[in-house]
């Protein structure tokens, strides 16, 4: 069996591997560069391979075609290989017959990241052999090449989802549909919702899906289609007998005859769209059976998206911290709260009409230094000019870490948590967050 794959980026490579493992002639192609680190990984695993073209003759005397997400069904190779009636599909539907783990699926417009992290969180938490793929993260096919692991939560794209044919999920969420790559999708928003609700198509009896009832476009949806899956809704504003729902100051979920409560007060993730995507992690960790102590600790200790309190390196024994998506004094709170060591604190930016005096104790208990990396830093300097030793400005990513490294020594975090917008020197949050990566990765 000779299998193609177009793209030989994280899942393209991942593909390959398994293929490889599994007894197919394998060819990988990329009309772009392939990385170098995967370039030595297709060399090391004896793989054929080329890039900067696609070469018709490889390509279109294939059994099965794995197609990267990025690529669109209208690229000219694509096209030639489904005239050929030639088997185009994803990783995903490449990967999965190759595993009998429980598969955890989860789409949607926005969410899909934070409730992909966050499910696999509780149920690693809970000690489960659970591995995190798909749209983030390792490839979902070199994880099961690699590893054996009992269950697989996995973040979908509609990209994903459109090259499938048999993959189901055990459970599958949709977090939200919201009108998004329309481009590819004929600019009809139907067929971008179709896309999305692929995830349960093959679903059966035994299988779930959770969604938010509070969708327009979902609830639309159901108006005219079936799906044969067990249904679990999560709403804002309404109450189920089986389901999730927000009832005084209180998450509630009803599943198979079994109740959970937890304060909202007590769930780490903040914001009503977040208190949705805690549903329906949390919808999750019930049908999988976890202890409710379990998902209550987990709950109210997950920290774990790009931007937010994310560990970058540890250099010299100081750790360097990327809270960049603390962009008020609430989020910076935390982010000082949880430093159980001496910190180099860099903050600044758009002020919102900061009160920094919430933020006095911690910076008095935990603060050695601070950087201000902002176009205007008066307001910061006027409130802890005399409660620290050293008090910087500078006004790029690159001098703010090579400061903090001469301000720090071992055992001490350097912490970006700005408690502002970024609008003066960035692009945005992600920017900044990525740029302080960067220059710490430079040291």
């Amino acid at each position: 069996m000779r299998l193609v794959i177009l793209g030989g980026g994280e899942s393209g490579v991942g593909t390959a591997i398994l293929g490889k493992k599994k007894g197919y002639e394998v060819f990988v192609s990329d009309f772009g560069k392939i990385k170098e680190n995967y370039k030595e990984v297709l060399i090391i695993n004896g793989i054929a391979w080329e890039e900067e073209k696609h070469t018709e003759d490889l390509i279109l005397n294939a059994d099965v075609v794995m197609k990267s997400p990025g690529i669109p069904d209208k690229s000219p190779i694509v096209k030639l290989l489904l005239k050929k009636g030639i088997s185009v599909i994803s990783e995903i539907e490449f990967a999965a017959p190759f595993t009998d783990a429980t598969i955890i699926g989860i789409t949607g417009s926005n969410g899909k990241t934070t409730t992909t992290m966050l499910t696999h969180h509780l149920l690693k938490s809970a000690g489960l052999n659970v591995g995190l793929g798909g749209n983030i993260g390792k490839s979902f096919a070199w994880q099961i090449a690699d590893n054996k692991y009992d269950s697989y939560v996995l973040e979908l794209s509609s990209f994903q989802l459109d090259g499938i044919v048999n993959f189901k999920p055990q459970i599958a969420i949709i977090t939200n549909i919201s009108p998004d790559h329309l481009d590819r999708y004929d600019y009809k928003y139907e067929n971008y919702i179709d896309s999305k609700f692929r995830i349960t198509m093959n679903q059966t009896e035994d299988d779930y899906l959770i969604y938010d009832a509070d969708d327009e476009a979902m609830n639309d949806w159901f108006k005219t289609h079936t799906t044969k899956a067990k249904l679990i809704p999560f709403s804002l504003t309404k109450t189920f007998s089986e389901g999730a729902y927000l009832k005084n100051n209180k998450m509630e979920i009803k599943i198979n005859q079994e109740e959970f409560t937890m304060d909202t007060e007590h769930i780490a993730l903040e914001g009503k769209h977040n208190m949705k995507n805690a549903m329906a992690a949390t919808s999750v960790a019930k049908l999988m059976q976890i202890r409710k102590a379990t998902i209550r600790e987990s709950l109210s200790n997950f920290q774990g998206v790009e931007h937010r309190l994310e560990k970058v390196l540890k250099i010299q024994n100081v750790q360097y911290i990327n809270d960049s998506k603390a962009t008020n004094v609430n989020a910076t709170f935390f982010a000082l709260d949880s430093m159980n060591t001496p910190t180099v604190w860099i903050v600044g930016g758009v002020d919102k009409g900061n009160d920094y005096n919430e933020l006095m104790s911690l910076v008095r208990e935990k603060v050695k230094a601070i950087i201000c990396l902002g176009v205007d830093n008066k307001k910061i300097i006027d409130v802890f000019g005399n409660v620290v030793d050293m008090m910087i400005e500078v006004d790029n990513m690159s001098d703010a870490v090579r400061m903090a490294q001469r301000l720090s020594e071992k055992g001490d975090a350097v912490l970006l948590s700005p408690a502002c917008a970024s609008f003066d020197l960035f692009e945005n949050y992600e920017d900044r967050g990525k740029q302080f990566k960067q220059a710490v990765k430079n040291l």
